[in-house]
């Protein structure tokens, strides 16, 4: 009876005999079935069992003779020891972060000095100067992302100090020229493709400056900027990316703006609509301009009722490479805006269903519940002995994250 109530509460199908109850008693059976769904003890298991089995299969220092690999493998079961795998770098570590945070274990807290000493070091383009350096420059927002989420966790101001750092000299440093023809600014995508303007790169920099500018005062830091320049580059970016690249009636985040000026917007990824929205978000209980927040809505809607309307009323499977990764970034800025009580309450109801929807589907099918492996198909766990990539993983481990910090309505 309970995977029929469960089935019901998902809307994906119904058995013979629950058609015959009356409407009260699916009612009542719903309520029971949605208090159980986003029961915290559950979630709580499932995103300690996947972050397991990322150190288990992913994190090479845990593979015999690879005990000083600080760095997190491609392949789970050592198919693949590549080092060219570095942006997941920065979200494998902001998993163990979320474990950290939720459980304060120390097993999680004593990776973090593991990482800063392994990512660098593997790094595929580091300079001498900055082996943290990429040629890629949302590769290193990235790095800069988690390493402020490490200082939020730990209050060690190495890890903010060496966010603002990257930057200061390698991020905001590729931005405009704004009277520039055809992109009259925006930061560029990678260091070596003249003039690719993209929404990977412009998102997570306007989120780098708007954070850095929330943790400036906390931490003490003197900078060579002042904080409200931090700001003011926040703005600057997030205007540049709605104006240039966002569809403000659609809501779609358009992937690049390239030499020619040609927009490309038949590439729409969950990542990009993730972190413009999280900026948005950012700015707007910055600023409490409530024009932010609209956008951020509009940029999840168009995830919710466009890029998920399907019979399954999920999104795409994602298996492999970077493009594994897209959904988990926006299910992490996300659940932020579903937590933010300002929201219309008949629209938190919904992004709570549809986030509810999906962890559920994932938990009950994507996820192998001997290895905790989730492979990147909703419907169908990846097989005992199945090679998992460590970007679908990581996804998983995600969504099952943001539903440990999800606030029940």
């Amino acid at each position: 009876m309970t995977n029929k109530i469960l089935t019901l509460a998902l809307s994906i199908s119904l058995s013979t005999p629950l058609l015959a109850h009356t409407l009260q008693e699916e009612e009542a059976q719903n309520k029971t079935t949605q208090a159980k769904v986003i029961d915290q003890a559950y979630w709580n298991h499932m995103a300690d069992g996947m972050t397991q089995s990322l150190i288990k299969c992913f994190w090479g220092a845990e593979f015999p003779g690879y005990e000083k690999r600080y760095y997190f493998n491609y392949g789970s079961n050592m198919s693949n020891m590549g080092t060219e795998h570095y942006w997941p770098q920065a979200h494998a570590m902001d998993v163990i972060v979320d474990a950290y945070m939720r459980t304060h274990d120390k097993q999680y807290l004593d990776i973090y000095p593991l990482w800063w000493k392994g990512a660098p070091k593997y790094n595929f383009s580091g300079r001498k100067e900055d082996p943290w350096w990429n040629v890629f420059v949302d590769d290193m927002e990235w790095m800069a992302l988690a390493q402020i989420r490490m200082y939020e966790s730990t209050g060690k101001k190495k890890y903010l100090k060496k966010a603002m750092q990257l930057y200061d000299q390698w991020i905001w440093s590729t931005w405009g020229p704004e009277d520039e023809s055809p992109w009259y600014g925006g930061i560029t995508w990678k260091t070596d493709v003249e003039k690719s303007k993209n929404a990977c790169s412009n998102g997570p920099a306007a989120l780098i400056a708007a954070r850095i500018y929330k943790f400036y005062d906390q931490a003490g830091i003197k900078g060579k900027k002042a904080r409200e320049e931090y700001l003011n580059e926040a703005k600057k970016i997030y205007a540049w990316l709605k104006n240039t690249l966002f569809d403000q009636e659609s809501g779609a985040m358009a992937d690049n703006i390239a030499l020619n000026g040609h927009i490309n917007r038949q590439w729409i990824f969950t990542y990009n609509q993730g972190t413009f929205m999280g900026a948005a978000h950012e700015l707007y209980h910055i600023t409490g301009n409530k024009t932010y927040l609209n956008d951020a809505i509009k940029a999840a809607n168009y995830v919710v009722d466009v890029m998920s309307n399907n019979k399954g009323g999920v999104l795409p499977d994602a298996t492999h490479g970077d493009g594994a990764l897209f959904h988990g970034i926006f299910f992490r800025y996300f659940v932020k805006l579903i937590n933010d009580e300002t929201l219309d309450t008949t629209l938190r109801q919904k992004y709570h269903n549809y986030l509810t929807h999906l962890a559920t589907v994932m938990a009950k099918n994507g996820i192998n519940h001997n290895t905790m492996l989730y492979g990147g198909r909703w419907w169908q766990a990846p097989a005992n002995s199945e090679d998992v990539g460590l970007t679908a993983h990581i996804t998983g481990c995600m969504l099952m994250e943001a539903m440990c910090v999800l606030k029940p309505l």
